[in-house]
């Protein structure tokens, strides 16, 4: 249990994702929370006044993992693929960040504006607007959200014979589609016979959305070309 006059920020963020990874979001609440640490929920109060500030203290927290640390002379782009990769891979560890991120107000978030700032940054180097680049991150992390909501598989709780039972069913209702009228859905039907490769559908979900950032900056004249075009 926590001494309530050794409670840190820190014990109470790091014991909030213990609970919500464990439970979900709906079980986070400043009572809750007071009870799993051993103190009374006044002792709480202090770093926060209520469920929408521990909601967003936890953002805060789980944000941080965004802006790793980099080489600065790397490229701008690997260094926002690097972003967008460390935003995947905490979505992925807490599944609940997409529905958490629509619940707080992100501009609000420290690490979230640190975040934005870097990205602004590496897109204006790129040859973006600030304008752009503002859409461009947007861009960004919605497509991340969407990358890991929509994951193949099957519902985490399934046992694997009870998985792959799900997949043939779900098989079954698309070779069952007109094949004169739907031939690829029903071609594509027989490639979910094997349990779908996750690693390779992120790293292709990665590519597609750096490419297409890539492709726009090629059209663009990255910030100090022209400088050095001139020297």
């Amino acid at each position: 249990m926590a001494n309530a006059e050794r409670l840190s920020r820190r014990t109470l963020v790091e014991k909030a994702v213990e609970l919500a990874d464990a439970e979900g979001l709906e079980s986070l609440t400043v009572r809750r929370l007071a009870q799993e640490l051993g103190v009374t929920p006044m002792a709480l109060y202090w770093h926060v006044k209520n469920k929408d500030a521990l909601l967003a203290c936890l953002a805060d927290h789980l944000l941080t993992e965004v802006t790793p640390e980099f080489d600065p002379a790397a490229p701008w782009n690997l260094r926002l693929r690097a972003m967008v990769e460390a935003l995947t891979r905490v979505m992925r560890r807490h599944r609940y960040m997409p529905a958490l991120l629509s619940m707080v107000d992100k501009q609000e978030l420290p690490s979230f504006c640190r975040a934005t700032n870097t990205a602004l940054d590496l897109l204006v180097q790129a040859g973006f607007t600030l304008s752009e680049g503002y859409f461009v991150s947007t861009h960004l992390l919605h497509s991340a959200m969407a990358l890991v909501d929509n994951e193949p598989g099957h519902p985490a709780e399934l046992s694997a014979e009870e998985a792959a039972e799900w997949r043939r069913q779900r098989r079954l209702c698309l070779e069952q589609l007109p094949t004169a009228e739907f031939p690829r859905i029903v071609e594509y039907a027989k490639t979910m016979e094997q349990e779908p490769d996750v690693e390779d559908y992120y790293a292709f979900g990665l590519d597609l959305l750096m490419s297409g950032v890539e492709a726009m900056a090629a059209k663009r004249t990255p910030v100090g070309a022209t400088q050095s075009t001139t020297e």
